[in-house]
């Protein structure tokens, strides 16, 4: 924009001096010095935004030299033009209260008081001038205020956007300990029961299979330092908050025990199972169970709905989960409970895929897992 407005009043500038070159009243009689001052104009308009006052001063002196040297027969255009240009300069770079903003006032009304000095002036003249330069140095206030409350906007909005990560990144965290926790349960009893049978066929060979109890006395060794591992590990995720409570059974065999408990709310809850259900692994069913818990959290604190539906489908080698509602609202939870990020992270755990957005009929909102299985 700088190099841009230096071009269009250098150029003009040449235009005007040479084009109105004549010995009339009205014409100019020595073009050279008016047009190496829209020269200089030009080249302070390069500069505006690093010394606006300081151009604004050295664009009036050379208008005072151009007047010496001309007699002062021409008042150049391009001088109107630049003098404009920076005092809108001036007074949108800093506040007025300011040193700096009270000294580029004090050489906006010396630009002022050089016009006043021209030949010909009368009161229209002067009413013009002072309209526009008050207009310039206006618009320049204007528009400082303008850019200060963008780059405040912009700051807030930086800052909101590093909060918004920042809880998305907790959301994660809690979300993976809390998987990690039940896991440490599923895991732990299934190493121990491994343990177990491996002890027990151990005891039930004879003597003369000494090579086999060996290498089942080695699993049992194996199980038991895994399952200690995994209490020094991962035991203290159990029950981080000290307190001993265990959790809630859960599993998608509980399924009506949470459809129950949001009925108790007012809400009407449908459940379909559609194909053959079959056995699903602890830690699958566990995390299938969950993305409904919390579809179904989210339809009643985001969505606002008055029914919502649950569909399971058991389909050859995937598991599919849709929660449906019919609410207003968004019943993604991306209020600040972070549903969806929670649900992203168990179903990524199997290599599934989540969509979570509007229903198909355009209202209400529906959620759909799917759980690859084997």
């Amino acid at each position: 924009m700088d190099l841009l407005l230096a071009l269009a009043v250098a150029v003009a500038g040449q235009v005007e001096s040479f084009g109105r070159q004549g010995l009339e009243p009205g014409q100019v009689r020595n073009p050279v010095p008016l047009a190496a001052g829209a020269l200089a104009a030009g080249a302070l308009l390069l500069v505006r935004r690093r010394f606006p006052a300081g151009a604004l001063l050295m664009l009036v002196v050379a208008g005072i030299g151009v007047r010496a040297v001309t007699d002062g027969l021409y008042y150049p255009a391009w001088h109107f033009y630049s003098t404009l240009i920076l005092v809108h300069t001036v007074a949108s770079a800093a506040e007025l209260r300011s040193r700096r903003g009270a000294a580029g006032l004090a050489c906006v009304l010396l630009a002022y008081l050089f016009l006043e000095t021209l030949q010909f002036v009368d009161l229209a003249e002067v009413l013009i001038s002072a309209i526009f330069i008050g207009v310039a140095y206006v618009s320049g206030i204007l528009l400082r205020r303008q850019i200060d409350q963008t780059m405040r906007l912009a700051r807030q909005t930086a800052r909101l956007e590093a909060e918004r990560e920042e809880q998305a990144r907790r959301a994660v965290a809690d979300e993976r300990t809390r998987i990690a926790r039940e896991l440490h349960d599923i895991v732990s009893h299934n190493v121990s029961l491994m343990t177990l049978q491996a002890g027990g066929v151990r005891t039930m060979l004879g003597k003369e299979a000494q090579r086999e109890r060996d290498l089942l006395l080695g699993v049992e060794r194996a199980g038991r330092e895994a399952v200690e591992e995994l209490r020094l590990m991962l035991g203290m995720l159990r029950d981080p908050g000290g307190t001993g409570v265990q959790p809630s059974p859960a599993g998608l065999d509980h399924l009506d025990t949470l459809v129950a408990q949001v009925k108790d709310t007012g809400v009407a809850v449908g459940v379909a199972v559609e194909g053959r259900p079959q056995p699903l692994p602890p830690g699958l069913n566990l995390s299938a169970y969950r993305v409904v818990q919390e579809a179904l959290t989210n339809a009643l604190k985001h969505a606002r709905a008055s029914r919502i539906d649950v569909t399971v489908t058991h389909a050859p080698g995937v598991l599919i989960l849709e929660v449906l509602d019919d609410g207003t609202g968004d019943g993604g939870g991306q209020g600040g409970g972070h549903g969806l990020i929670g649900m992203r992270e168990r179903v990524a755990l199997y290599g599934g895929e989540l969509t979570a957005g509007p229903a198909p009929s355009g209202r209400g909102y529906r959620v759909q897992a799917r759980l690859p299985l084997g």
